[in-house]
């Protein structure tokens, strides 16, 4: 599966102050998010987690080809599989997770997997940040923009509360159409809101959205 622009956001986005000692990347997919927290980040212990054997397979092929493969480990496994006993605690839990919630299904059973929510529901997510998330821990994710305020709704039942939004629209004048969000144990006395724009024409990326992603980028 090819890379997508939010694999990348979430990658680069995601907030590093508590310097985590343990990462766990939930629905690897190809290992990208785990891979740019692997390049950004000292954690130690970098857990990835993946369902779909061909991504898998391939995000344990990266894993290996890494210049970080002594910290990064792919299991083959279920969200659900992998809460059943959950032996540790993580410092940071990523996810991008699938979207689409609507009764639509492709012929394509590994795509399906990756892109339907029904392979792994915003519930579960935000019960296994509750349950596998350490005291002082960060959790974040990317969501559709029109999912934002159903899921701090289901983080808030499980005592996670926001300190950073990150709202993301392709172009100035398009609606935004994904949310960067991370949460914390504590509540935020305020909580850091703001907005990305990530072209102002086809493959003319703003000065913003260079900022953020360039480290990652062979050519930007």
């Amino acid at each position: 599966m090819k890379i997508g622009t939010d694999g990348v956001l979430l990658g680069a986005w995601t907030p590093l102050q508590n310097n985590p000692f343990s990462i766990l990347d939930i629905g690897t997919g190809t290992g990208i998010i785990a891979l740019m927290l692997a390049q950004r980040s000292h954690a130690e212990q970098i857990d990835a987690l993946e369902i779909d054997a061909q991504a898998y397979e391939q995000a344990v092929d990266n894993f290996e080809n890494a210049p970080w493969n002594d910290r990064l480990f792919c299991f083959h496994a279920g969200l659900d599989e992998f809460i059943e006993e959950p032996e540790e605690e993580y410092d940071l839990i990523v996810s991008n997770p699938p979207f689409y919630s609507e009764d639509y299904k492709t012929q394509n059973q590994a795509r399906d997997l990756a892109r339907f929510q029904d392979a792994m529901p915003l519930e579960q997510v935000a019960e296994a940040a509750d349950l596998l998330l350490s005291e002082n821990g960060v959790f974040a994710i990317i969501l559709p923009f029109k999912e934002e305020q159903q899921f701090l709704k289901i983080a808030a039942h499980f005592e996670l509360y926001p300190f950073k939004i990150t709202r993301v629209k392709g172009t100035p004048n398009a609606e935004i159409k994904r949310s960067l969000l991370a949460f914390s144990r504590k509540e935020a006395a305020t909580i850091f809101a703001d907005e990305l724009t990530i072209e102002t024409a086809r493959h003319v990326y703003t000065p913003e959205y260079i900022q953020l992603t360039k480290d990652f980028y062979l050519k930007m």
